[in-house]
């Protein structure tokens, strides 16, 4: 199962976002499951990259099958947001699709101020 826990900041904006698993869903190559979150969560973050002067961490643990992504600007921008918010809104598409067996999300507030995440 792939387990994403997308974090929000005191103001309620997301900011970040933790991606661990596989979802088993068919043979390694063949799931399709595994490449649509995939293509989502490559995606969001290349296009915050590109699209966005926020600053990030981000860091993808292919032994251990994990990505995680924050946003460590003071401020989460709307561009930034609005994009985070697709990735929601993607993963969620899948996991109403497929399954929640396949694919799991959970939403995590992080402390940090009115704002940070």
């Amino acid at each position: 199962m792939i387990r994403i826990t997308v974090y929000q900041n005191d103001a309620g904006q997301y900011c970040g976002f933790r991606m661990e698993g596989h979802a088993e869903f068919a043979a390694y190559g063949k799931d399709i499951v595994c490449a649509g979150v995939s293509v989502l969560v490559i995606n969001t973050i290349n296009s915050i990259e590109a699209l966005t002067d926020e600053i990030f961490e981000n860091a993808i643990q292919q032994e251990k099958d994990v990505v995680s992504f924050e946003i460590v600007s003071d401020t989460v921008n709307e561009k930034a947001e609005l994009l985070l918010q697709s990735l929601v809104l993607g993963l969620n598409s899948l996991a109403d699709e497929y399954g929640k067996k396949y694919i799991r999300l959970k939403f995590k507030k992080k402390a940090g101020g009115i704002k940070r995440c």
